[in-house]
């Protein structure tokens, strides 16, 4: 008879960054990226965002692969319907730890900003309905919160948080339909989000992203 085991292991997870850890730094931005990207090249996009004041950190997923049957590119994932569970408590468990690993270094009242692009937006939810981490806003671009979830229990620390929806007028996968389910979701789990539109595709456009964080900035600071 076959049987199925398991047995954890310890692993090496990369990340990425732009800026430097210390005091100064009132924002730390932990960028997930989105199915079959790598985070060397996913953090690029928030190369506009750089100042003395803002740490971004960009994880990468810890399942990575062939893009084209290994003829293609390496990418990543952060998981896959396979032992999702595992996969979900493994990528849970690295982001909570990277980030409290950099909350160490920074001053007590950084601004924490969880970004996710595409699968990536499942990602920073799912990491805090299993740890509940400290953080201040959440930005979900072009994705959208996990379905199956019930966020109605934790009502008073989703409460707390500032949500940004984010989605391109000509992205390929948010059509006029999910975007109305997910506005159902929304209402109906009782979390509210603001959201914006920008003109583009399913990318992470750069003028949107300063345009999202400038005001993200003015809201924080009023």
């Amino acid at each position: 008879m076959i049987e199925s085991h398991q047995i954890k292991v310890e692993r090496t997870a990369h990340y990425y960054t732009i800026g430097q850890p210390g005091p100064k730094v009132k924002y730390l931005i932990i960028a997930c990226h989105g199915y079959g990207q790598l985070a060397q090249f996913f953090i690029r996009k928030f190369d506009v965002l750089a100042r003395e004041d803002t740490l971004i950190v960009a994880p990468e997923g810890l399942s990575r692969f062939y893009w084209q049957s290994g003829a293609g590119k390496v990418v990543a994932s952060w998981m896959t319907k396979e032992d999702r569970l595992s996969e979900i408590t493994d990528y849970a468990n690295y982001l909570e730890q990277l980030h409290q690993q950099y909350l160490e270094l920074l001053a007590p009242d950084v601004k924490t900003i969880l970004f996710g692009f595409s699968q990536g937006c499942a990602t920073v939810v799912r990491w805090p309905m299993t740890h509940f981490p400290a953080f201040d806003t959440l930005v979900l671009w072009g994705g959208m919160i996990p379905e199956d979830l019930d966020y109605k229990p934790y009502k008073d620390y989703w409460g707390k948080k500032k949500i940004h929806v984010v989605y391109g007028s000509e992205d390929q996968f948010i059509t006029a339909e999910r975007v109305a389910f997910h506005q159902q979701l929304l209402a109906e789990q009782q979390l509210i989000a603001e959201e914006t539109v920008f003109n583009g595709a399913h990318v992470v456009d750069r003028d949107a992203l300063v345009q999202l964080f400038e005001k993200i900035r003015r809201d924080e600071e009023a």
